[in-house]
């Protein structure tokens, strides 16, 4: 008779006997983490701050947040999507100013996608509050995509990181591929209104077998003219979404 295969369990020291432990790699992964930030302590992104985490507590604090009454925006498009004229609802969470404003720029160019976390803290707080009415319903979120170049030259998505922990946190799904960039474009931040409507027109295609019947919750870090979250809009409507509402880290000027 061949022997049976034996299920090794672990048990924590006092655990009751046969309890597994299922933390082990989670367990090694923070640890190994931890290590890391003993010989590397990592440096704010806010202040620059050493030692007292990528968002250090100080910064946290002196980040401005805009109140009920200021944190939600409705941008009305000057084009229509193929499926008639909307609107979009955007709550963010804070004004575009130090040292968020700074924060923002380490996380997106220089390479620290640590601070998602603890931004995206910050956009559920707003969230939450702005969606309590149970005006704002959401099903599915989708961050704003990168093109493929700007992608590889960054390393990352900012605003997919971001959505990832929104979405975790709500507890829907998030869906990156459910809305691509099909050109480049020129950076938004260097140009006019103007000139940034017609950066982004036509510049996104939705995937309709995501995006159909669904209420989506449209992800980005800064939201400035609109003209950007309101041509994905577009192009989510199109592909059958019953309805999109968006959420930003932060607003500048006016938005």
């Amino acid at each position: 008779m061949s022997a049976q295969p034996v299920e090794r369990r672990y048990s924590l020291p006092g655990a009751p006997a046969g309890v597994r432990l299922r933390g082990i790699g989670a367990f090694i992964r923070r640890a190994f983490q931890a290590g890391l930030d003993m010989l590397y302590p990592p440096r704010c992104g806010g202040c620059g701050v050493v030692g007292e985490g990528f968002w250090c507590p100080g910064c946290e604090a002196r980040t401005p947040r805009f109140g009920l009454s200021e944190r939600l925006r409705t941008l009305e498009p000057a084009v229509e999507a193929s499926c008639g004229s909307y609107s979009l609802s955007v709550v963010s969470a804070a004004p575009f100013t130090a040292p968020l404003r700074e924060g923002i720029h380490e996380f997106k160019y220089n390479g620290a996608p640590q601070l998602a976390e603890p931004f995206a803290r910050l956009m559920l707080q707003a969230w939450i509050g702005a969606s309590a009415g149970g005006e704002l319903v959401v099903d599915l979120v989708v961050p704003v995509p990168l093109h493929a170049g700007r992608l590889r030259e960054r390393g990352f998505n900012q605003s997919e990181r971001l959505a990832f922990y929104v979405a975790r946190h709500i507890g829907i799904p998030m869906m990156p591929h459910a809305l691509a960039r099909t050109r480049h474009t020129e950076h938004q931040a260097r140009l006019g209104a103007a000139e940034r409507r017609a950066n982004v027109q036509g510049a996104f295609a939705a995937d309709g077998a995501h995006c159909a019947g669904r209420r989506i919750l449209l992800v980005d870090d800064v939201l400035t003219t609109g003209t950007t979250l309101c041509e994905c809009t577009a192009a989510l409507l199109d592909a059958g979404a019953v309805s999109v509402s968006a959420l930003t880290l932060a607003r500048a000027g006016q938005g």
